[in-house]
């Protein structure tokens, strides 16, 4: 996948608040993960934002209050990109985690148009117990879902592959499902880019076979003699 232009369109805060107009009827996945996990500095990464940053990263965890919907022109094409609210931040007042559990648990089980979920897991301690009942409950409503281990630099390179094996036996899925990501070096971009490609626009046997036959039609028409 090639990210071509990202722009934010748009947010939603309340329960029952329609998601931005523009977001309707287009594939849509969702990144979810702790405070402070680095979410916002993967999603400026992935999206070629590091520079201009679109997701706005804060030193202080637990910023983030509303969902965000960023629109993304792409080959071989657009998506939306919705940021969720972090959770499991102490420091977050019980009444503001109350009100974001909700609101994330009401777009997820609702919306339509998304067709998977990024859970983000700090490499460093492996997935938190809020961060086995935020799996719990995506796999619960049947929700697809791919694994990003954040903050990959902060550890060894020969120390990374066993972190991913660990924690995918800890999560209870395959290690194809989980992607090593560094915001700092952006190393995992490409993986994830090209897994959450095939997530968004799945190729189904039938249109593989229907590309085949157009392709091989042109080539035989080319070769016809002009009368």
């Amino acid at each position: 996948m090639r990210i071509k232009s990202v722009e934010f369109a748009g947010a939603i805060g309340q329960i029952g608040q329609a998601q931005p107009e523009a977001a309707e009827g287009m594939p849509q996945v969702a990144f979810s993960g702790r405070s402070n996990v680095g979410k916002s500095s993967l999603i400026n990464r992935l999206l070629g934002r590091t520079r201009t940053a679109i997701a706005r990263v804060s030193a202080q965890p637990g910023k983030t209050q509303e969902i965000n919907f960023y629109d993304v022109r792409a080959e071989p094409g657009n998506f939306f990109l919705v940021d969720l609210p972090g959770y499991g931040y102490a420091k977050v007042p019980q009444e503001l985690r109350r009100k974001w559990q909700p609101l994330i648990h009401g777009f997820l089980s609702t919306s339509r148009e998304l067709r998977g979920v990024v859970q983000l897991v700090d490499i460093r301690t492996g997935p938190t117990e809020d961060d086995l009942r935020s799996v719990d409950y995506l796999a619960e409503i049947g929700i697809p879902t791919l694994f990003a281990l954040t903050k990959a630099d902060k550890l060894a390179k020969g120390k990374r592959e066993a972190a991913l094996r660990k924690t995918a036996e800890k999560l209870g899925v395959d290690t194809d499902q989980v992607v090593l990501f560094s915001a700092l070096s952006g190393d995992g971009r490409d993986d994830l880019l090209d897994t959450l490609e095939g997530l968004l626009f799945p190729t189904t046997p039938e249109a593989e076979g229907e590309e085949t036959e157009e392709v091989e039609t042109g080539d035989a028409e080319d070769a016809t003699p002009e009368p």
